[in-house]
């Protein structure tokens, strides 16, 4: 588990810019399955992530594709939506029980980088979330093996899978498939890399 700063920082001091993850630690014996299944220690490792963009009307949202808000109404839709949606990070954090981290990307987004993300995450919105999937990337039984035969399907997605998709198509993930990451697999790699900064505890 990586360090980080123990120091309790506000969203709107977090210096948090398009790009970067937010990482969640749930209580619930859900976070904690995730994280054991993904080498993770439970109320401590990321059980769920979520992804920094700007809506069309340029707002920054937290992108997520999670089952758990089904009653919080997107931003975007307006509509309460079982998969991909977005809200403001405030709220978010307002009404979740866990920790919270803010992990910056190394660099602040290109103009054209950013304008990638922006349509991805909009192409996204709605997308069913995909517990199979997250099934299968946490490597649990055989799953993982199975998963090495799979290619990456989009028409449904879960939060990982949804993150490594958006990295991937900004050009700062090279990945031949981006339904095998897992939430700590993945923020691992994005750190070995140095592609993610040390994180920040934001609740």
């Amino acid at each position: 588990m990586f360090p980080f700063t123990r120091r309790l920082v506000l969203p709107g001091e977090a210096g948090i810019k398009p790009g970067d993850i937010i990482g969640f630690s749930g209580r619930s014996w859900i976070s904690a399955a995730v994280n054991i299944a993904t080498y993770g220690i439970p109320l401590w490792g990321i059980s769920h992530v979520g992804i920094m963009g700007n809506a069309p009307d340029g707002r920054l949202l937290i992108f997520e594709s999670t089952s758990l808000d089904g009653d919080i109404p997107c931003e975007i839709t307006g509509k309460a939506i079982c998969g991909t949606q977005a809200h403001g990070l405030d709220f978010i954090l307002r009404h979740y029980s866990g920790k919270a981290y803010h992990y910056p990307l190394y660099r602040p987004l290109y103009p054209q980088e950013d304008e990638r993300l922006t349509e991805f995450l909009m192409e996204t919105i709605g997308t069913p979330y995909d517990a199979m999937g997250a099934f299968r990337s946490a490597g649990v039984g055989l799953s993982w093996v199975e998963s090495l035969f799979r290619e990456q399907d989009l028409t449904s997605i879960f939060c990982s899978e949804m993150v490594a998709a958006a990295y991937a198509t900004v050009g700062l993930l090279a990945t031949d498939n981006v339904s095998r990451w897992s939430p700590n697999m993945l923020v691992r790699r994005l750190r070995r890399a140095e592609i993610l900064l040390k994180p920040r505890r934001l609740k």
